[in-house]
């Protein structure tokens, strides 16, 4: 792998700026993206961003690389924020963080590319495609350069993003895993296109298809085979890169669903063709995308019952990863009441994290945790336990990862060990369940754990789906339900799947 710590500033090449603000808005979460949440989260500036990203797998790292791998480019690092998903970003906080975007964007100028780090499924209170209109300020800042971006997979793309960009192209894995290839494909694609190699043409074809986010793993029907005929298409001459985009369908817009875009070099009839067939394909397969998940009592019962060990429960209503809050106690409450013992999970829970701290390891405390969000992630638990551990929360994994990110910071945190027998890592923020290291750095042996819960759908999988005698999808409520028919949406298109059984879709193309 190419060390990208050790980048060196070349001088006389083509610059290329790469920048991005990341952010996936639950339309239905409680809490708004505000500054002080950015500012909390804080924000990455030149060589931080290296430092931070350079070692990973994320989208960031792609380009990165591709700055280290030609030798007559430099990909100069501006500014990158990122912020675990929750509500839409604020008037405020779009407006301060695009500006500083701009304004650095303007100020290390002249370009020869733009290298975009977006989710594709941002929502601001004043523009429902925020990414769209981040694109949109760019390209109007840069002019008449080539512009790339590569999106999460959960990306609601919309005929702007593709309006204002040279080259889009979205993940291909759920759970994350291939972030950076896939950024380095757009960054190579780019280069290219400064040196007047390729003349790359993009077309989009939007079924009006929402996948359930049960059925959106990739080494899962339909899932599977829709990537698979992705990267068949992809393989044709002149096809410069091919995109099945999921969609996010907790984010209530005009261009929620899945997309297909294909990229080819100066064909716009082939990418047309390529994008229309792709989508069939998703329209075909629509009865394939919808999904329920199991019962928490009949799913706690059959895991307490397992012979082989540890069984993952996902706890799909409570994803931090689509916007949760992260301190649903649904589960925890349920097994309360059924006597269940041997449950790990994590819960959000600042106040409690604060009282184990005062606490100290060893001491015992008890404490009303979770709950503190609303009615919808359920009501705080009531527990007596022993400190086990506290720290400050921060930590990092070098493997793969979903997203490909490699350093964490869930604020301090703290392992209390329960009187019935459950161990729950409390954290001062919200923080998905997609790593082991998130349990070993804190002395936890995932596989010593009977039970654990795992706050995500699919971003779990990547660190537990190896080590699980068996994977449960919980039908738990909050904000990122599996049951998106029960929604109540004012923005998306109509008519559309499955929240219209009927559609057809030639009455929307």
């Amino acid at each position: 792998m190419v060390d990208l710590v050790t980048q060196q500033r070349k001088v006389d090449t083509m610059r290329i700026a790469t920048l991005g603000l990341s952010h996936e808005s639950n339309s239905f979460a409680p809490m708004p993206a505000s500054l002080d949440r950015w500012k909390e989260a804080g924000s990455k500036e030149g060589e931080a961003i290296v430092a931070e990203f350079a070692t990973s797998e994320a989208t960031m790292a792609g380009y990165l690389e591709a700055g280290v791998a030609h030798d007559d480019v430099e990909v100069v690092p501006l500014v990158s924020s990122h912020l675990t998903p929750m509500g839409p970003i604020t008037e405020e906080a779009f407006e301060t963080l695009v500006g500083r975007m701009l304004e650095i964007l303007e100020a290390e100028g002249p370009w020869d590319g733009v290298l975009l780090g977006l989710h594709g499924a941002a929502v601001a209170e004043h523009h429902r495609d925020a990414d769209g209109e981040i694109l949109r300020r760019v390209r109007a800042a840069v002019g008449d350069i080539p512009v790339g971006v590569c999106l999460d997979m959960h990306a609601n793309v919309s005929p702007a993003m593709v309006e204002h960009s040279t080259v889009l192209n979205t993940y291909l894995t759920n759970p994350h895993l291939d972030a950076r290839p896939r950024a380095r494909l757009v960054a190579d694609i780019i280069i290219a296109t400064i040196r007047g190699e390729v003349n790359p043409v993009q077309a989009i074809a939007t079924p009006p298809v929402a996948i359930n986010i049960l059925r959106q793993g990739t080494s899962d029907s339909p899932m599977k085979e829709l990537v698979a005929e992705a990267h068949r298409l992809a393989g044709l001459p002149g096809v410069l890169c091919v995109t099945v985009a999921e969609g996010f369908p907790y984010a209530d817009v005009e261009e929620m669903g899945m997309a297909c875009v294909a990229v080819t070099d100066d064909d716009p009839e082939l990418a047309r063709s390529i994008a229309d067939d792709l989508a069939r394909s998703v329209w075909d397969a629509r009865h394939d995308m919808v999904g329920t998940g199991v019962d928490i009592d009949e799913a706690l019962l059959r895991a307490s019952r397992a012979e082989h060990h540890p069984v993952v429960l996902l706890d799909v209503g409570d994803n931090v990863g689509g916007g949760s809050p992260g301190d649903s106690t649904h589960v925890l409450a349920a097994a309360q009441r059924l006597g269940i013992r041997g449950l790990y999970q994590t819960l959000c829970d600042p106040e409690a994290v604060q009282a184990c701290l005062e606490a100290g390891p060893g001491a015992t405390v008890r404490l009303e945790v979770g709950g503190k969000t609303d009615a919808l992630h359920g009501d705080p638990v009531a527990i007596e336990g022993v400190v086990r551990i506290v720290d400050d929360g921060k930590w990092e994994d070098p493997g793969s990862t979903h997203g490909g990110f490699r350093f964490y910071d869930s604020g301090p945190r703290a392992v209390v060990h329960t009187t019935d027998d459950h161990t729950l890592m409390l954290l001062t923020r919200a923080l998905g369940d997609r790593s082991l290291q998130q349990l070993v750095s804190m002395g936890i042996d995932p596989l010593a754990q009977p039970i654990i819960v795992a706050k995500g759908v699919h971003s779990p999988r990547g660190a537990f789906e190896p080590i699980a005698a068996e994977m449960i999808w919980l039908n738990t409520g909050g904000c990122t339900t599996a049951d998106i028919e029960g929604l109540e949406y004012r923005h998306r298109r109509r008519p559309m799947f499955p929240y219209e059984p009927d559609t057809t879709y030639e009455e929307t193309t």
